[in-house]
């Protein structure tokens, strides 16, 4: 990254919370925080309102397991379809 106020490359230093970018020539410096990473699968939420069928949890060999299809790929591709073991105990997540 450049530095916005002179031009020069700024360098990465330890501040007192944080890391931050600095310019070496000018009192530029700007925080470094963490982004938020949102759940891949739409978190609990997505979860709620899902339709079981017969899979094997290859954790602890449920005969049961909550589904959910998602386009993850191109649109020429299949959809992955994600599983969820019923037995709550496991809840282990998987996909085909």
């Amino acid at each position: 990254m450049f530095c916005p106020t002179c031009g020069n490359l700024l360098g990465v230093e330890e501040g007192p919370k944080c890391f931050r970018f600095a310019c070496r020539t000018c009192p530029y410096v700007f925080n470094i925080t963490r982004k938020e990473v949102d759940d891949v699968l739409g978190g609990v939420a997505a979860w709620e309102n899902v339709d079981s069928t017969e899979a094997t949890c290859p954790k602890c060999d449920h005969s049961r397991a909550y589904f959910l299809q998602m386009q993850t790929r191109s649109a020429d591709e299949p959809m992955t379809t994600f599983y969820k073991c019923c037995n709550h105990e496991c809840s282990h997540l998987w996909r085909d």
